[in-house]
């Protein structure tokens, strides 16, 4: 580490002369292996412990578990159509799981995490170059540093992708979400809208055929890369209750082992990233259980209501849980400090709404079956109007409670 120290103090001369403009790019890697060696001297900062690369670290961490099961379940999906009669076409992948000895068996744990990291790790690899050559360019531009916020979107949205996604695709919309979704608003911390949300909501809206929200990849079969099925969300919004209860266990459903985008299946690897975002106060616990609450009394009503042209009225809350991206989008989206209020009245209100919102789409809209993405778009917006009325009541109570009655 001291010659890598050593290294980069060199390249600091460099960079603050004749390529000063390009000193965004170092600075950007020398802060991802050292602490920034400048500091705040005014006496009026806060002093903190938790700068904003370690809490974006933190959220990575917390991300490790969806990580896991965007690699393994996508496989395992592949693998066990395959197994049931699925034929697997030629392709780089197929030739490379071949050459490397492994089978398409469901049974075997490493070739289901291979065969699945083949369809994550392009997927990243894509988000990261172009997005990453976005954020340089608006730093150098500017003449600021790189933010590490992007580090968080990176790793977000490939995880809300399904696995056979275009990389043209994921070029083009990662270029919207930073562009139009952040740096047209000032960059990191100014945007109001989760830009990793705004990426997914582009390209859904501009290429519905391949992310409808209602299908998925589940096994290389009509392609070179896969064949769409029906999700089980999906299957709930035409047929009801009676479709998931025939085929699908609650527990299969919240382990993750399900077909779906690549990182949001597992309701329970989405649990874990939650204790740790709550522990180290980066996630708000108050939108994240608003959330659920807003769900519960949402689905419940609807339940009470019922429809007999609708059967997705039937489904209940604990089944919303678990299919979809409800889990993921409730953990790693809409605790989003930038995005979310500020206040904590303004944040339970926040993740109610949400909760209402997700079912409303859901059950009302079936055509299409997941609302959480454009649940928490919406919420983005009248986030700074629930902090607003949030705040001025507040001061009302207080100018009331501390009145001077002569």
């Amino acid at each position: 580490m001291r010659l890598l120290r050593a290294l980069l103090d060199k390249q600091e001369k460099i960079f603050s002369g004749k390529l000063e403009r390009l000193h965004p790019l170092h600075e950007a890697g020398d802060t991802f292996f050292f602490t920034p060696g400048k500091v705040t001297k005014n006496p009026s900062h806060v002093r903190d412990a938790l700068d904003l690369k370690r809490t974006m670290i933190v959220v990575v961490i917390a991300l490790a578990g969806c990580i896991f099961m965007a690699c393994y379940n996508t496989g395992y999906q592949g693998n066990l159509a395959i197994a049931a009669g699925a034929t697997a076409l030629e392709s780089w992948r197929t030739s490379l799981m071949a050459t490397m000895g492994f089978a398409f068996d469901p049974s075997d744990f490493l070739a289901c995490f291979v065969h699945g990291a083949l369809y994550y790790l392009p997927v990243l690899i894509v988000t990261l170059a172009v997005g990453g050559l976005w954020e340089a360019v608006f730093a150098v531009v500017r003449r600021h540093e790189i933010n590490e916020g992007f580090l968080v979107t990176w790793m977000l949205f490939p995880l809300i992708l399904p696995p056979t996604v275009p990389l043209w695709q994921v070029a083009l919309g990662i270029s919207f979400g930073v562009v139009v979704g952040k740096e047209v608003f000032g960059g990191t911390g100014y945007n109001i809208l989760n830009p990793a949300l705004v990426a997914r909501a582009f390209v859904f809206f501009a290429y519905p055929a391949e992310l409808s929200g209602d299908k998925v990849w589940i096994a290389a079969q009509t392609s070179t890369d896969g064949v769409s099925g029906a999700t089980w969300l999906a299957s709930a919004a035409l047929e009801g209750r009676a479709a998931i209860d025939t085929g699908l266990t609650w527990w299969d459903a919240f382990l993750g082992l399900i077909p779906g985008s690549m990182g949001e299946t597992s309701t329970l690897a989405c649990l874990a990233g939650a204790v740790l975002l709550v522990v180290t106060g980066i996630g708000s616990w108050r939108i994240i259980v608003s959330v659920a609450v807003g769900t519960i009394a949402a689905a419940s009503l609807l339940n009470a209501v019922g429809s007999t042209t609708n059967p997705f009225f039937e489904l209940p809350f604990w089944w919303h849980f678990v299919l979809g991206g409800w889990a993921f989008g409730a953990v790693f989206m809409a605790t989003e400090p930038v995005t979310a209020p500020g206040t904590n009245t303004g944040r339970v209100v926040y993740g109610f709404l949400i909760g209402v919102l997700v079912v409303l789409i859901r059950v009302v809209n079936p055509a299409y079956p997941e609302g959480m993405m454009l649940g928490i778009l919406f919420m983005n917006v009248f986030a700074p109007v629930i902090d607003h009325f949030s705040i001025t009541s507040n001061v009302k109570r207080r100018t009331a409670r501390y009145v001077n009655i002569d």
